[in-house]
């Protein structure tokens, strides 16, 4: 095996050089808008390819014999394949080949980590050392191409086998769940907590890093292949796991996600001013607090920090901006390189004028007469030896503590698993954490429920959770054919 690889790998090397000038063409960079202008705005900041670029970049691509970029998809995507199909100006085949494994590829082109996985097995940057094939806004570029055109495909379906199957919760588990099983022919009816679907697509990510209109479009193809949707609906409350299956389902897909916040337990979190990331997001994009009409209004602070190094923390603080901070800061207890968020996300932070305040960690809170948050009390971190996670941990530097005034604090130091479906099925196996406890089939100790996303990792990437349904798909539907 080990020899077959590396023949591989000469024979890429090999295009290579053949294919030189294929080699010597740059990167292209995303389009983006400026970042005076986009800093007050919703209006999304990466504008996308235009025609003459995305041609351009898809000339990079050497169609490798051994295409390293596909081991790094969780959803498996034909990356030569739609890539090539885009260099020969076949746009909507380019697109339709993306819909073969991926339910949301408008969406995973904006927000999925591509840097960490396909584009970081690209054979430019494994064995050329240069920058990868820019897969991610190629990807954005054909399903926004095939959306505008008028011309959205639906993939291939198999015949209706009569067979029912639930899934509980929209966020990108369920809808990449739904879309597979629909495609092998199952009746899938998915259900959604909130009034809105797609779960943590539309409650956690803002419009100006992924618009609602396109989540609503992949919406509709899932619609276009048969899925039910149901919302206002709250499995393991509204109803239970014993009505579904007395309505005929044989298998459920657990995606509830982890919509429990993290807090530090230090003093002054229960101050007026202090909340976490997760009703901050899910206010302003969902129920349009950020208006003075809202019936929820959000805090707008002048002062604006937000705890933590994540991409939600980056939504949270250019969130912030956009509801017009004077100062939003990122509080955050080791160094910047340690942070898990994207490095666009960082990028694009400081230039909308972000204040990062790194190697510093919040021990107290301070509030007014009125209870209202007004002074945050930091500890000056160092960093000491690597953590279990491989990270060098923080340690305080012992006299060195610091105020600064705030008026509203944003925490998104993490979250914990929706407790609602775990704690309401009888006999299900959970996990100290909380989640759901799995086989490599992401099936649970009860059979007929599957589950995969945060609700059984904690917390992920949009594009785990989506690999997750696929994985699951294909385990229920060999259970159910037995």
């Amino acid at each position: 095996m080990a020899e077959d690889r590396n023949a591989a790998w000469r024979e890429e090397l090999r295009k290579a050089t053949k294919n030189s000038e294929r080699v010597q063409i740059p990167r292209i960079h995303m389009n983006e808008l400026n970042a005076h202008f986009r800093a007050r705005t919703r209006d999304e900041v990466n504008q996308g390819l235009t025609m003459e670029q995305a041609l351009q970049e898809s000339k990079r691509c050497l169609d490798c014999p051994n295409p390293t970029c596909m081991t790094g998809c969780p959803v498996s995507i034909n990356i030569p394949g739609f890539i090539k199909n885009i260099e020969r100006g076949e746009i909507l085949e380019a697109a339709k080949i993306l819909k073969q494994t991926s339910a949301l590829p408008a969406v995973c082109g904006r927000v999925c980590p591509q840097e960490k996985q396909c584009e970081s097995q690209c054979t430019y940057k494994l064995k050329l050392k240069k920058e990868p094939v820019a897969i991610g806004y190629l990807e954005r570029f054909a399903a926004d191409y095939e959306r505008e055109s008028g011309h959205v495909s639906v993939p291939e379906i198999a015949a209706k086998n009569g067979v029912k199957v639930a899934v509980v919760g929209s966020g990108p588990a369920g809808l990449s769940f739904a879309g597979d099983m629909a495609k092998k022919g199952y009746s899938v009816t998915v259900f959604e907590a909130l009034h809105e679907i797609g779960g943590v697509l539309k409650y956690g990510i803002p419009e100006f890093r992924l618009p609602n209109h396109i989540v609503d479009v992949e919406i509709d193809s899932l619609r276009g292949m048969g899925v039910e949707f149901v919302k206002d609906c709250i499995v393991g409350k509204t109803i239970s796991m014993d009505d579904l299956k007395e309505q005929g389902y044989k298998g459920v897909f657990v995606a509830s996600g982890a919509g429990l916040p993290r807090f530090m337990n230090i003093p002054g979190e229960n101050l007026i001013g202090v909340m976490s990331s997760n009703e901050y997001l899910t206010r302003v994009n969902l129920m349009d607090a950020s208006s003075e009409e809202s019936d929820t209004p959000v805090l707008k602070g002048k002062n604006v920090a937000v705890i933590g190094g994540g991409n939600t923390a980056m939504d949270s603080v250019r969130t912030a901006l956009r509801l017009g901070a004077d100062r939003a800061m990122i509080v955050y207890r080791r160094s910047e390189d340690e942070m898990p968020a994207r490095l666009e996300e960082v990028k694009h932070a400081k230039e909308e004028g972000v204040e990062f305040m790194t190697l510093h960690n919040p021990i107290e809170y301070l509030g007014d007469e009125k209870g209202r948050v007004k002074t945050m009390r930091l500890q000056v971190m160092e960093l000491g030896e690597p953590d279990a996670s491989g990270r060098r941990s923080p340690v305080p530097v012992e006299g060195k503590v610091i105020e600064v005034p705030v008026d509203v604090v944003v925490v998104s130091i993490g979250v914990s698993p929706n407790p609602i479906v775990p704690h309401s099925v009888s006999g299900l196996d959970v996990s100290p954490k909380g989640t759901i406890v799995v086989n490599e089939g992401m099936q649970s100790s009860i059979p007929m429920i599957f589950a995969g996303g945060d609700i059984v990792r904690g917390g992920a990437t949009v594009i785990l959770a989506m690999g997750d349904g696929r994985a699951a798909a294909k385990s229920m539907d060999e259970y159910l054919q037995k």
